[in-house]
C-alpha cells in the first residue's frame, strides 16, 4: 500500500477512535480502549464469522468447531486423537467428546492404531464423507460472502497477516 494511504487511514483510525470514546450525545456506548485493541478485533471477527459459518452448515446439525474437526479427519485417514488435537490446537483431553460426538452421529469411525493399543485412528464414515462433500459448497459459499468485501489479494494478505499474529501468539 502506498504510504499516503497508509498514514490517511492512520488518520481515519485515530479520529475514530476519538469519537468511539467521546460520551456521545447520541446514546451510542463507549468501548473504551477495546477498538484500539488488535484482540478485540480479532474476537469481535471470529465471533462474526463462525455465526455466518453456523447458518450455512446448520442442515448437518454440527457446529463450526465439529465440522472443522471431521474436516480434518476427511482429509487425513487414519488420524490419531493425539494428533487431531495437535491439529485443531485443543487439549487432548477435549479431543475425546469431540470424538464422541463425531461418532455418535455416525460421521466417523474409531479403529485401534495397530501400534498403540491405547490409541485410536479416526477415519470418515460413509456418511461423514457425503456430509463432509455436502458442507465443502456451502463453506465455499459461505468464504466467498464473508471476504465480498475483499480483493483477492486483500484476503491473501489478510490471511498471511493473522498468520504472522497466530505464530507470534504461540
Amino acid at each position: 500500500m502506498p504510504l499516503n494511504l497508509i498514514e490517511a487511514m492512520v488518520v481515519t483510525r485515530q479520529e475514530q477512535l476519538v469519537e468511539e470514546r467521546a460520551d456521545a450525545p447520541d446514546g451510542r456506548l463507549s468501548l473504551g480502549i477495546l477498538p484500539e485493541l488488535l484482540g478485540y478485533h480479532l474476537r469481535r471477527t471470529q465471533v462474526a464469522v463462525f455465526k455466518h459459518f453456523a447458518k450455512r452448515v446448520a442442515s448437518e446439525g454440527l457446529t463450526p468447531g465439529l465440522c472443522g474437526m471431521l474436516q480434518v479427519i476427511a482429509a487425513n485417514p487414519g488420524l490419531s486423537q493425539s494428533r487431531l488435537a495437535e491439529a485443531m490446537g485443543v487439549e487432548r483431553s477435549n479431543i475425546v467428546k469431540v470424538v464422541r460426538q463425531l461418532d455418535a452421529a455416525g460421521l466417523i469411525e474409531r479403529i485401534g492404531s495397530p501400534n498403540d493399543r491405547r490409541s485410536n485412528c479416526l477415519y470418515p464414515s460413509l456418511r461423514g464423507e457425503q456430509a463432509v462433500q455436502r458442507m465443502e459448497a456451502e463453506i465455499l459459499r459461505h468464504e466467498r460472502e464473508v471476504a465480498s468485501e475483499l480483493t483477492t489479494a486483500e484476503r491473501d494478505t489478510l490471511i498471511g497477516l493473522l498468520d504472522r499474529v497466530y505464530r507470534q501468539a504461540q
